[in-house]
C-alpha cells in the first residue's frame, strides 16, 4: 500500500472517525477534506507516520490556524527521527500565526516586526531596553543585521526586542533539530521573524490559553498518546525569566485540557 493510500485509510477507518467526531463535531469532513489535499500535495507529508498528520492537523484546528502555506499561520514539517527509522509531522506556527493568536487577546495596540540593516541601530539602553533605530532610505541595499520585534499593548505599556543575525542563527541551531534542512535553510527570513517576535510574546506579553497552548505545541510532534516532544526541549525564551518553574508550570498547563484544546487522544490503530 502506498504511504498516502496508508495515510487514507488510517484517517478513515471506524476508530478515528468516531474520534473525529467527537471532537470535531460537524466540522469532521472538512477536516478530513483538507487532510487529505495536504498530503496529497505534498510527496514529503506522505512519508510521515499517519496519526502524527492527523494530531499536528488537529493542533491546528484547535488554535484556529489554518495549515496553508500562503497564509503563514501554522504548518506541518516532515521530521525524520533516524534512529526510530521513521518520518514524523512536526507542527510549527509561523510569524503570523504568533501574531493572529495575540491579535484575538483584544490586548495588542501594535504588534510588529522589522529587518535592521547595517546603521540603523543607533543605541541600546542596557537598563531600560529601550532601542532608537534611524531607518535609512536605501536600506534594501544595506546588509541585514538583525531583526527587532515590537509590541504595545492597550494598557500602555510597550517593548521591543532586537536580536542580531548571529543570535538568531545560534538558536537555530540549538533549538531546532531540523536547522540544516528544514525552514531555516530554505527561508532563513521567515524563521528569524517568527523567532524574535515569539521571543517578545514569550517573555513579555500576557499569554492568553490559548497562546500558551501555542508555545507549547509549536515544533514538536504529537503522538497518538497525546505526548508532545518539544523541538531540543524547551527554548531559552520559553523558560525565562522564572527559569525552571516556567518551564514545569508550561509542562503541566500543557497537560490539562482547556477550551478548544485537543483532549487526550486514544489508541486509534
Amino acid at each position: 500500500m502506498s504511504d498516502l493510500r496508508k495515510f487514507n485509510a488510517d484517517l478513515t477507518n471506524e476508530k478515528t472517525q468516531k474520534y473525529l467526531s467527537e471532537v470535531l463535531g460537524a466540522r469532521k469532513a472538512s477536516f478530513v477534506n483538507n487532510m487529505v489535499a495536504l498530503v496529497a500535495n505534498n510527496v514529503k507529508l506522505q512519508e510521515c507516520e499517519p496519526m502524527t498528520l492527523m494530531f499536528a492537523g488537529l493542533k491546528a484546528t484547535a488554535l484556529n490556524l489554518p495549515l496553508d502555506q500562503n497564509l503563514g499561520y501554522a504548518y506541518v514539517i516532515p521530521y525524520r527521527d533516524n534512529k526510530a527509522g521513521t518520518t514524523l509531522a512536526q507542527f510549527q506556527i509561523g510569524k503570523n500565526g504568533f501574531v493572529q493568536l495575540a491579535l484575538r487577546s483584544n490586548q495588542f495596540k501594535t504588534l510588529n516586526v522589522s529587518d535592521v540593516r547595517e546603521g540603523e541601530l543607533k543605541s541600546i539602553d542596557r537598563l531600560s531596553g529601550d532601542m532608537v533605530f534611524e531607518w535609512k532610505e536605501n536600506r534594501l541595499n544595506l546588509k541585514i543585521i538583525g531583526w527587532v520585534a515590537f509590541m504595545k499593548l492597550t494598557s500602555g505599556f510597550e517593548k521591543p526586542l532586537y536580536m542580531t543575525v548571529d543570535e538568531i542563527a545560534h538558536h537555530g541551531k540549538k533549538y531546532s533539530k531540523t536547522y540544516t534542512s528544514g525552514s531555516w535553510k530554505d527561508n532563513f527570513e521567515a524563521m528569524a521573524e517568527k523567532t524574535v517576535i515569539k521571543r517578545l510574546l514569550s517573555k513579555y506579553a500576557p499569554l492568553s490559553v490559548e497562546m500558551q497552548q501555542a508555545i507549547m505545541a509549536d515544533q514538536s510532534v504529537i503522538t497518538k498518546d497525546g505526548e508532545v516532544y518539544i523541538d531540543n526541549e524547551l527554548s531559552e525564551h520559553e523558560t525565562n525569566p522564572s527559569g525552571e518553574e516556567k518551564k514545569k508550570d508550561l509542562k503541566e498547563k500543557k497537560a490539562e485540557t482547556k477550551p478548544g484544546e485537543v483532549p487526550s487522544q486514544p489508541n486509534l490503530l
